[in-house]
């Protein structure tokens, strides 16, 4: 199968050697989106739930790029580093998703990159 790197300037540039995302075949793999204003290029968000919604933005932007939307999204992973965030992000997560929830799972996690408190990586499927 052939593999189609996915870009765009709507969600934050690695922090490293990695993809935003890569397709292959029907399958979306979107790497973890971390809270970053991808104009700024900085963390602007003073919470938890700011944090999140900056995340979401950015993975619809990847979405969006790819041609995909929320509902093709199967598989979803949150890394948080307090599970006492866990209400809060799961609040502004559910906001994307119209009942028809993907496969997910929730891991905390000793740090995360800049030092934020949640990353969010998915999986779609057309």
């Amino acid at each position: 199968m052939e593999k189609k790197i996915i870009t765009t300037e709507d969600a934050p540039a690695p922090i490293g050697p990695y993809s935003q995302a890569v397709q292959t075949g029907n399958l979306l793999f979107i790497s973890g989106q971390v809270p970053i204003n991808p104009v700024t290029n900085t963390i602007e968000a003073t919470d938890i739930t700011g944090e999140a919604e900056q995340v979401m933005k950015n993975l619809s932007a990847v979405l969006t790029a790819a041609g995909y939307r929320f509902s093709e999204v199967v598989k979803a992973t949150i890394f948080l580093t307090d599970m006492a965030n866990f209400p809060a992000v799961n609040e502004v997560y559910g906001k994307y998703f119209d009942g028809a929830y993907p496969a997910r799972e929730t891991v905390a996690v000793k740090g995360l990159p800049r030092n934020v408190n949640v990353e969010i990586s998915l999986i779609a499927s057309k």
